[in-house]
């Protein structure tokens, strides 16, 4: 046997093992019949245990590697929920580019209502305090609004409307603070601006009693009685408790008494 022979059958056999270190690198067993589904479930359980890069890897071999594999449209999914899993301002940037990529590519497919609901669970993750930017609060309201625009049949409905009521929230929150400050500056005509603008935009805002009765302090205040009574009727209708609902309760006896 020569030593040519000899070295070209290292070198076969060299290649062979490199070859099955990479697929049991990738994690598929030799002569497994579904290696796309392989993966599927490989990258699941990862998924289901936090390991967001392993994870990550499964899931994108479906994906960059079985491109007719019914399973990839949800590996692309679970890519974006690795993503969004590690809540880094990369990995959110990124899951973002996910779940758009995935409504773009299968706009039909059964779990795009999912989709659109991760897209506006991305930015509600990076909502920041009433006091601060609230970009990404309207950024969550408009992927919020859009899938109950687009997915009325949704099963995921219901906690899409529960995440929606929590951004309008702080976005009316902000706006709410910003009236109290004017209010609390003794400026009753901006803090009365204000307040309404808020009540028109957002007539569900939770915390609507401190409005009713911040409003009705203003008007009252720059010497607007009639106007001010229905506020706090309805603070006084609408809830029951209310750090507010004793004060409101005594102007709306004062004020009546006074126009009688």
């Amino acid at each position: 046997m020569t030593v040519h022979y000899l070295r070209l059958i290292v070198t076969v056999f060299a290649l062979s093992t490199a070859a099955a270190c990479a697929s049991a690198g990738r994690g598929v067993p030799a002569g497994t019949s579904q290696p796309d589904k392989f993966l599927f479930d490989k990258g699941t359980e990862a998924l289901n245990a936090r390991k967001w890069l392993t994870a990550r890897e499964f899931f994108r071999e479906i994906v960059d590697s079985y491109t007719q594999s019914p399973y990839r449209p949800d590996a692309k999914l679970g890519i974006g929920d690795t993503y969004l899993g590690e809540g880094t301002s990369e990995g959110l940037e990124r899951a973002l580019n996910e779940y758009r990529e995935f409504l773009g590519f299968f706009p039909t497919n059964p779990r795009a209502d999912y989709a659109q609901y991760k897209l506006g669970m991305t930015h509600f993750k990076q909502m920041r305090a009433p006091q601060r930017d609230q970009s990404q609060t309207r950024d969550a309201i408009s992927e919020f609004e859009r899938f109950v625009e687009r997915y009325p049949a949704s099963m995921l409905m219901p906690e899409v409307q529960a995440r929606l009521r929590e951004a309008r929230d702080r976005l009316s929150e902000s706006d709410y603070l910003v009236g109290y400050f004017y209010y609390r500056q003794r400026w009753y005509p901006g803090a009365v601006d204000r307040f309404k603008v808020l009540l028109k935009q957002d007539p569900g805002f939770t915390n609507r009693d401190a409005v009713y009765f911040y409003l009705g302090e203003s008007l009252l205040k720059a010497n607007r009685k009639a106007e001010a009574l229905p506020y706090y009727e309805m603070l006084v209708q609408e809830f029951q408790e209310s750090e507010y609902l004793p004060d409101a309760t005594k102007r709306v006896a004062e004020l009546k008494s006074q126009s009688s």
